[in-house]
């Protein structure tokens, strides 16, 4: 209950709020900008809970705020009358191959992989770009109003 405690507590609450402020002006504005650049959105349902089991990420992806971020871009689609669409968070996107949809095992894409080829077709794919095509093109939920 001393002074000094007191004026850490204030010191460290204020630090926060600051922190908070910059995540939530950031997420205003690249939200705001994907929403004016764009008039279709397609994105993925992560299964966010089971990605923050994972020691090394965790920090980083509780630090980007997901459910934040995607109900920014929903309300400001909404606004706009833009279409946002979800692809559920089972669907193989990077093990997929976009050209010939042909799907890779359990074990043949790691996270370390980053670039790869697929077996059927021998076309090669980077793992995030092949994604997003992927994403695109299988999304089926809408989620914004009509």
């Amino acid at each position: 209950g001393s002074k000094n405690r007191e004026k850490a507590k204030t010191k460290l609450s204020r630090l926060h709020y600051k922190i908070r402020c910059i995540r939530q002006d950031s997420l205003h504005q690249i939200t705001a900008k994907l929403i004016n650049d764009f008039d279709v959105l397609a994105i993925e349902d992560l299964n966010v809970k089971g990605m923050v089991k994972n020691r090394r990420l965790s920090r980083a992806i509780s630090d980007l705020g997901f459910f934040e971020f995607k109900r920014q871009l929903i309300y400001k689609a909404n606004e706009q009358g833009k279409v946002v669409k979800s692809v559920g968070r089972f669907y193989p996107s990077s093990k997929t191959c976009s050209n010939c949809n042909h799907i890779l095992g359990k074990d043949e894409l790691t996270l370390k992989i980053r670039e790869w080829i697929c077996p059927a077709c021998q076309v090669s794919h980077n793992r995030d770009l092949n994604a997003s095509i992927n994403i695109l093109n299988n999304a089926t939920v809408i989620l914004t109003a009509a």
